[in-house]
């Protein structure tokens, strides 16, 4: 990239517009969770602070607090006594007596938050605007306003400019994974029941001759290696030197790119092949921090992977309603490969370094006359013009809520209550399936890390698969799919589905559909639902989405404070205030 194209995107409007967007998101969500003092007057918040020489500073901004969860909205730009605040780090320095913050952490977390405002201002400067009529595979990487509550969305941490703007997904750029053989005395394979020897070829998508001959040449057995694909920044950042070992040994045997161009999805980690758009999703490990988490793929859920995408298969082929009304698409994980060698003292550097996911592709799972959306761009807006306002003119705002609900949320809300699985439909792992912008169906994905059940609890205990155990060396703490509190599972799904996807696109609504309004049609959509399953009284008890408040995560005091425990706080939940709960 060059200097001209970077100042160029510096000094563009876009660098306000973005510095607004990460100011904004950074108190509100400092506000919301607790972590930042101020003092109010009237709706203006005030918060106290000390420039480096000590002379007192404050800043200043209105807000609101909303209806959905009692969410903080920002109505003015952050102000820094009588002018526009124009520097985040500035502003975190200078308030951080006021922080509920880790003095350790809190420069990390700066960092982050420029990193976020560099690297959005560069995708914002050089994107390509969405439009609706657009493919799902070109709508994945158009959309870049995702994360609408996270302040640090587009850290990216450990990309450089040049990365960014080759594997980014704004961007648009080929990637073209590196393909290696693992031995399989350092790897485990899990595969999908479903998964055929003939399918399994295909989902490997490799030029497997070419791959074979190459460790036949080597004087190796073809037989004694599992394929792994690997993201080609992965391997020049981390796999080279992190698994220099196995490739001098040849436990791991570099076999060349992959003969396919692919695109990023909104996660970056996630490929879909643009010649072949059938072909599996891979989903790379990848050693960046990209929001609250790093972007590996640990081992043991990576094992999980298949079984879970089994069991979530035979749940909705056995519910009649599941099955031949709502019909959710699952996008199944069939494959997972994971190389764990002995690492020891070196365990960080390798453990989930070097894995893969293979997902289902959409396309084939399209009906005749179905598009796709991916549920970020229900929010997405473009100078205060929401991506989906034309549908919402066509069908009317009510009547398209109550269908997205019917479609989305009743799927979720059935495995939960009727099931006893919660899946964490945040707005990434969910793609809206829709006739002329009128929803038809949801397709779920994510499955391996991304569900949370009590056993004791499930409808059919003896259908669940035992799954491999979260290890005591894997620190994140928010990271479990079991638990013997069924509120737990519970609140999993009305924090990541209600929370943050409906409740943003709530939020997004807003000027078409009062927030208070479109949770009332939500309640209601759902009453009925339960009214006409009324023999289940007693799961809608158990797992009430209706209970007065939720327990939601803090996402950015998450990275303020030492990740060693849950870090939630409690919110009023707008399904019971819209209900007289």
């Amino acid at each position: 990239m060059t200097a001209e194209l970077v100042q160029a995107a510096l000094t563009a409007p876009a660098h306000r517009r973005v510095r607004r967007r990460v100011f904004r998101q950074l108190v509100e969500s400092l506000v919301y969770e607790g972590a930042l003092k101020t003092r109010l007057e009237g709706d203006v918040h005030h918060v106290d602070g000390a420039d480096e020489a000590g002379a007192p500073v404050t800043y200043s901004f209105s807000a609101v607090r909303r209806f959905g969860f009692g969410r903080i909205g920002l109505t003015s730009p952050v102000r820094r006594g009588q002018v526009e605040a124009d520097s985040v780090t500035r502003f975190l320095t200078e308030v951080r007596g006021s922080l509920d913050a880790d003095p350790e952490l809190l420069p990390g977390f700066a960092r982050e938050i420029e990193e976020t405002l560099f690297k959005d201002t560069l995708a914002e400067h050089l994107r390509t605007a969405p439009d609706p009529a657009m493919g799902y595979d070109e709508l994945e990487s158009a959309i870049t306003d995702g994360h609408r509550y996270h302040p640090t969305y587009k850290s990216r941490m450990g990309f450089d400019t040049a990365d960014n703007i080759a594997y980014g997904p704004e961007f648009g750029n080929a990637v073209r994974p590196l393909w290696l053989a693992a031995h399989r005395s350092i790897t485990e394979v899990t595969a999908s029941k479903s998964l055929e020897p003939a399918q399994l070829a295909e989902s490997l998508g490799a030029d497997a001759v070419r791959f074979q001959r190459i460790l036949e040449d080597s004087g190796l057995d073809p037989e004694d290696y599992a394929l792994v694909p690997v993201h080609p920044w992965q391997w020049r950042e981390r796999l080279a030197r992190a698994f220099s070992a196995q490739l001098a040994t040849g436990e791991l045997v570099p076999l060349g790119e992959d003969p396919h161009e692919f695109r990023a999805q909104q996660s970056i980690r996630t490929l879909s092949c643009r010649d072949r758009p059938e072909r599996p999703y891979l989903k790379l490990s990848m050693s960046i921090v990209n929001t609250s988490t790093g972007r590996g793929l640990a081992a043991h859920t990576v094992r999980n992977a298949a079984p879970i995408t089994d069991w979530l298969r035979e749940v909705v082929a056995s519910d009649e309603y599941l099955r031949d009304e709502l019909r959710p698409v699952l996008l199944g994980e069939e494959l997972g490969v994971a190389v764990t060698p002995e690492s020891g003292l070196l365990r960080e550097d390798t453990y989930g370094a070097l894995a893969c996911i293979w997902r289902e592709s959409l396309h084939p799972h399209l009906g005749e006359g179905e598009s796709a959306m991916p549920f970020t761009g229900l929010t997405s807006s473009d100078d205060g013009d929401l991506l989906i306002g034309p549908w919402l003119r066509e069908h009317g705002a009510e009547r398209w809520v109550r269908q997205l609900t019917r479609v989305a949320a009743l799927p979720l809300v059935h495995l939960l209550c009727k099931h006893g699985i919660a899946l964490e439909t945040h707005a990434q792992n969910a793609v809206l399936l829709h006739r002329d912008g009128l929803p038809s169906r949801v397709v779920l994905k994510d499955f391996h890390d991304g569900v949370r059940f009590s056993r004791a609890h499930l409808a059919d205990p003896q259908r669940c698969p035992q799954l491999a155990a979260t290890p005591a060396h894997h620190t994140n703490r928010n990271s479990f799919v079991e638990t013997a509190d069924p509120g737990l599972v519970t609140d999993f799904l009305l924090d990541a589905f209600f929370f943050i996807n409906f409740g943003e696109l709530a939020i997004a609504l807003d000027e078409v559909l009062p927030e208070r309004r479109f949770w009332q049609l939500v309640a209601e959509e759902i009453r009925a639902y339960q009214q006409r399953f009324a023999e289940l009284a007693e799961r809608f008890e158990l797992f009430d989405v209706f209970t007065p408040t939720i327990e939601v995560e803090k996402l950015t005091t998450r990275r303020l404070r030492p990740d060693t425990e849950l870090r939630l706080h409690t919110a009023a939940n707008p399904l019971a205030e819209v209900s007289g709960c």
